[in-house]
């Protein structure tokens, strides 16, 4: 794995449905705009997309469809049109479906459409796909208690041989739940929970020093955005994760906006740019390792960050996890 890291040679301090009552092949405003009006409006009124499975699928649906470009699928853009995005008649008519059904469908009416119904949907939408499986999961039968989140010592005992890998694990709602001290320095002090909140999404909305952290804060706070409607859809009985979103989008604007594009993200691997205090602005790569789950529980995600071996930026690294050792030790 090839790491980028910009660290000066000697480390010196540097300084987060309602009904559609309009008639079919009426122009209306529930596209990804109207979505945001309508769902986590700052009231802390139910998010649209958490808990009840039809008004998420309707609510995905609406999202996705808000967000694609008549021209993109060679139709007139018209004149008529108050919101970008498609409209339902066209929709239902590129997927090959009744205007009737798919109306039934946005409104939480028709809740477990055919596998040939939602391939025809991903196909008009041009879904990726982690965002077919969620439209697949939104449409299953998925009801029973929030798993909870356990962390063995085994795992525990991992982390804290990896000093100088910079590691956490997360589960579906976000909490950062076990990490090693390197993980937690380079995150924004997660070891002290009175100075940085431990679940991820409530730090990046609702924490202004996240986009001191997360340069690239947008993308982050996308990322976290689309895993927690992705967690919404898996378990949507889960009453503290949807209560984390409706605070969310109670507090936070910037968390409505993306929440109301339907983003969609899975846990992968790729580079991300961190600043830290000590060590300045690092460009690292980084790996998602997942945990399965155990029956009653959840899987967790464990995000590692590595350096080449014998690089300069590995020796960067381990500079750091020695100074974090040296502080945990008092000396």
């Amino acid at each position: 794995m090839i790491l980028v890291l910009r660290v000066p040679p000697i480390l010196e301090r540097m300084d987060g449905v309602d009904q559609i009552g309009r008639t079919a092949g009426v122009d209306d405003d529930t596209g990804a705009e109207g979505a945001g009006r309508r769902g986590g409006t700052g009231t802390g009124e139910p998010v649209d997309g958490v808990g009840d499975s039809g008004r998420a699928l309707g609510a995905f649906l609406r999202a996705r469809r808000g967000r694609v470009a008549p021209e993109q699928v060679g139709l007139p853009e018209g004149r008529r049109r108050r919101v970008q995005g498609l409209r339902r008649e066209e929709l239902a008519r590129l997927a090959g479906i009744s205007v009737d059904y798919y109306v039934r469908l946005e409104q939480g009416r028709a809740t477990q459409p055919s596998p040939e119904v939602l391939d025809a949907l991903a196909r008009a939408l041009g879904l990726d796909t982690a965002e077919r499986g969620h439209l697949a999961t939104l449409a299953g039968t998925r009801r029973g208690p929030a798993p909870r989140a356990r962390v063995s010592p085994q795992l525990r005992r991992m982390l804290d041989a990896m000093a100088h890998f910079p590691a956490f694990a997360t589960d579906h709602r976000l909490d950062v739940v076990a990490w090693n001290a390197l993980g937690a320095e380079l995150i924004g002090g997660l070891a002290d929970p009175a100075h940085r909140d431990r679940n991820n999404a409530r730090y990046l909305f609702l924490d202004p020093a996240s986009r001191v952290v997360h340069p690239e804060w947008e993308d982050r706070a996308a990322e976290a955005v689309g895993q927690l409607r992705v967690a919404a859809g898996r378990h949507p009985d889960d009453a503290e994760l949807a209560g984390l979103i409706t605070e969310l989008s109670t507090h936070s604007a910037d968390f409505r906006r993306i929440w109301s594009t339907g983003e969609v993200v899975m846990c992968a691997a790729g580079r991300k740019r961190l600043r830290h205090p000590v060590a300045g602005l690092l460009t690292l790569d980084f790996e998602t390792l997942h945990v399965p789950a155990a029956p009653g529980e959840t899987g967790l995600v464990v995000h590692v960050f590595s350096a080449e071996e014998d690089s300069e930026e590995s020796t960067a690294l381990r500079r750091l996890a020695t100074a974090v050792a040296t502080a945990s030790a008092g000396g």
